[in-house]
């Protein structure tokens, strides 16, 4: 069964503004769906609102035809993991796994089978007796995962899950739970600031900023059609050039515009991802042709990236990533002067955006 959010909004007495505000949005049956968006943008409180930690102050939720907007906690069958774990530290692994199952009473060899089951899941054959200090972070959120599993909850729901854990030991993890859930499906909602995460495991995504749904869609729609100024900025970590729409273009720099509807005058702001960018060493002396020509401040290798910071002819700065590979094959240094054209980019005026 689906998830559906309609119209949530939740209030602080400390705080000035709603945490939440109107949240409307649908995770998919049998799916991942992650709430992205940084800190503060109300994707916990959301979460935690479906969970039945915390009363809406108005909106519903449902779990597919079931109103679970006042249902307590304990009743709503949600199997929840946490970024610290939250395992009892004076169990095993085993009976991490079985703890909630024994406390709604399940017959003992019931709890055994799944048990078993699980730790084969989630492979810890061998560890069933270790104590959680006994384990490391990755095994520790997947006796947790485990465990939010073992109640055949309705939904499963997963907050910032990976967040205490290390560069290597995240990626395997994600790669494991994209594995797990293939295995065994459930409708699952992830609360994350990491958008390779997202992208990465969802299938749907609900971009959240300021208490308030930014846009939702799939991952590649999220990536490639952003709606919003916000989202074409927060996701992908674009650059943002500024300019005037002169006869039906956006003059953003000198020898560089792009094709844009709008009133002449109007000011617009262009989103430019730093992958979505081609450089060329400028000729040595005057270049007649317009073109937008920037100086190369860094070189930054990262792996097989390289990351390029430029100052443009307008005293502003521009991130570009490349191959590693085609800057040696350009010989680019810094100091050298690069002509600079868009491959890609997300243009918005005022209320006009393409």
């Amino acid at each position: 069964m689906g998830i559906i959010v309609r119209g949530l909004t939740k209030r602080f007495p400390e705080a000035h503004t709603p945490a939440v505000a109107d949240v409307s949005f649908t995770a998919p049956a049998g799916k991942i769906t992650t709430l992205l968006g940084p800190s503060g943008s109300g994707k916990s409180t959301v979460l935690r609102i479906i969970a039945g930690l915390e009363p809406p102050d108005a909106g519903s939720v449902r779990f597919g035809e079931s109103d679970m907007t006042f249902v307590p906690v304990q009743k709503r069958e949600v199997g929840m993991v946490f970024q610290n774990y939250a395992l009892f530290k004076h169990m095993t692994v085993a009976g991490n796994i079985a703890f909630g199952m024994k406390l709604r009473k399940r017959p003992r060899a019931e709890v055994d089978q799944r048990v078993k089951e699980l730790v084969g899941l989630v492979q810890l054959e061998g560890l069933e007796d270790r104590y959680p200090t006994q384990l490391s972070g990755g095994q520790k959120q997947r006796v947790a995962f485990a465990r939010a599993r073992a109640i055949s909850p309705q939904v499963l729901l997963l907050d910032e899950p990976f967040g205490a854990l290390d560069a290597k030991v995240r990626l395997e993890l994600r790669e494991w739970l994209h594995r797990f859930h293939e295995r065994t499906p459930v409708t699952t909602l992830l609360v994350t600031h990491d958008q390779e995460e997202a992208m990465e495991l969802s299938e749907h995504v609900v971009v959240m900023h300021e208490g308030r749904v930014e846009q939702a869609g799939s991952a590649h729609e999220i990536y490639d059609r952003p709606a919003t100024p916000f989202v074409a900025s927060f996701v992908g970590g674009a650059n943002v050039l500024r300019g005037r729409v002169q006869a039906g273009r956006a003059d953003l720099l000198d020898g560089l515009s792009l094709p844009t509807p709008g009133p002449d005058g109007a000011e617009v702001r262009a989103f430019v991802r730093p992958r979505d960018v081609k450089l060329k060493k400028a000729p040595s002396g005057e270049i007649e042709v317009p073109v937008s020509v920037a100086r190369v401040a860094r070189l930054q290798r990262v792996g097989g990236i390289v990351k390029i910071a430029l100052v443009l002819a307008n005293g502003e700065s521009m991130t570009v990533e490349m191959a590693k590979a085609e800057v040696e094959g350009m010989a680019m240094k810094e100091g050298d002067r690069v002509m600079v054209d868009l491959i890609e980019a997300k243009v918005f005026v005022e209320d006009y955006s393409i």
